[in-house]
């Protein structure tokens, strides 16, 4: 393992250790991943308009044929958008996975680029069905910001990223630096709080934007980034071997559950949003990944009728679970089989980063990713 690995699972160890009463999502084989929309997406002015409590969003999204999804720009792992892949990421196999469940295939989305700092306004005025924007679920953004959250589909925590040759290690040792950070985010709030309790002087450079923050931060107008320690992960695999130059401090100053949101007022879509993560951790649990909920689709009948009682919910079998939720009777099995599990999702997208996944593990694995039961 090179240092940047030793970097990141030493911050992951000390996020386990700190983060103890913290509580993710995520999806399919690359071969069972849709391929990608060729159009470029539609900028969210383009996205439409209108009263979005006028209109029951899971019949507007049916109506219309494709589900609107608020991404990130650019944050390698979770939203990013390569020249001959297309949309790639964990928040992006999310909302295909969403896809499967209303309108049952995971290419009808389009997803929309979302500024963190205009992400809550867009999702109120119904230019985006959901955000799945890597945004961090806080008292005031489940109350004030006219949203509900989803659930967890990844517990993060902030970090910092520095110059190695700086012989930076710790955060204490940033007493009198300067700090590129994306405005408009819980970073920013976080960094100020951190730095007053701590009784650090640190000045905030913020920046739009992530990408211009990490700029700033190469550009040498900062002497450190911060953000959530996933992200900074995404950013130093983005550089190839330059990414050497860098470390990630293995302190974390804040929780961070990462997850998506629907409006207030879209309690259908909520409950579908929830369950279908739900049903991405379940499948993991139960060791349904895209393949093996392929060959028992195709195999005996006996085979599933022999199965536990959570597996012949997810095919449809026993339980009402479509029916209750408006959508056909093996929605989860279609979702598993079209997307994947939680483990491929976080395969496909987070694990090129070298990242460990710490609390994300399944709750009897020592993690804090947890499924209600299927009955």
């Amino acid at each position: 393992m090179n240092d940047a690995g030793q970097m990141l699972t030493l911050r992951h160890l000390a996020t386990s250790a700190s983060l103890a009463a913290f509580l993710f999502c995520a999806v399919g084989t690359a071969n069972a991943q849709p391929a990608p929309a060729p159009a470029a997406p539609a900028p969210a002015a383009a996205a439409p308009q209108g009263n979005p409590a006028a209109t029951d969003a899971v019949d507007a999204i049916r109506a219309r044929g494709r589900l609107l999804c608020g991404v990130s720009p650019a944050t390698p792992g979770f939203a990013a958008q390569e020249v001959r892949a297309g949309w790639r990421g964990l928040d992006v196999d999310y909302c295909r996975a969403v896809a499967s469940a209303i309108l049952g295939d995971p290419a009808k989305v389009q997803f929309v680029p979302v500024p963190a700092a205009e992400r809550f306004e867009i999702l109120r005025r119904g230019s985006v069905d959901i955000l799945a924007r890597n945004t961090t679920w806080t008292l005031d953004r489940d109350t004030a910001e006219g949203a509900l959250f989803v659930g967890v589909t990844y517990y993060d925590g902030q970090g910092f990223l520095v110059r190695r040759d700086r012989g930076v290690t710790r955060v204490q040792q940033l007493d009198g630096a300067t700090v590129c950070v994306e405005a408009g985010t819980t970073s920013e709030r976080n960094l100020q709080d951190h730095a007053r309790s701590a009784r650090l002087r640190i000045t905030p450079v913020p920046s739009r934007s992530a990408d211009a923050a990490r700029a700033a931060f190469v550009g040498q107008q900062c002497d450190a980034l911060t953000g959530d320690t996933a992200s900074l992960a995404g950013f130093m695999a983005q550089q190839g071997s330059n990414g050497s130059r860098y470390a990630i401090l293995f302190e974390v100053i804040s929780k961070e559950p990462l997850g998506p949101v629907v409006r207030q007022n879209e309690q259908r879509l909520l409950r579908i949003a929830r369950w279908t993560h739900f049903v991405m951790v379940a499948g993991e649990e139960l060791g349904l990944d895209s393949a093996a909920v392929t060959q028992l689709q195709r195999g005996p009948a006996q085979n599933l009728a022999t199965a536990n009682q959570e597996v012949q919910v997810l095919f449809g079998r026993t339980g009402r679970s479509g029916e209750v939720l408006g959508l056909d009777a093996d929605w989860g099995a279609r979702v598993l089989r079209q997307v994947g599990n939680y483990r491929e999702v976080w395969e496909r997208n987070i694990g090129p980063l070298g990242v460990q996944r710490g609390l994300n593990l399944l709750w009897n694995q020592g993690g804090l990713q947890y499924a209600p039961p299927l009955r």
